[in-house]
């Protein structure tokens, strides 16, 4: 992980096995870009390396506040979201 790009390319020219770089340059055989960076999610640091090829975090941020306040109004879950007991089962209990 941040690698000097020149040095991930000759490293990556010198060996036999793959490798993967992250932040190291396109020399490398392959590529890691962690999922909630290249989303968007988070935004209090955003390393050198990161390409956002989205921006999730303000959606998700907002869908876990509603599903927040669903909770605590009771509105979720409702009928249509829960499982009824087969008839019978719990009279048999």
């Amino acid at each position: 992980e941040a690698i000097p790009a020149e040095l991930a390319a000759r490293v990556s020219a010198e060996l036999t096995i793959p490798t993967i770089g992250i932040g190291a340059g396109a020399g490398c055989d392959g590529q890691v870009l962690v999922n909630q960076d290249m989303l968007g999610m988070f935004h209090d640091f955003t390393p050198k390396f990161v390409r956002r090829f989205a921006e999730v975090g303000d959606v998700m941020r907002e869908a876990y506040r509603a599903y927040d306040v669903a909770v605590k109004d009771g509105t979720f879950p409702a009928p249509e979201h829960c499982y009824r007991a087969p008839d019978g089962v719990l009279e048999n209990l």
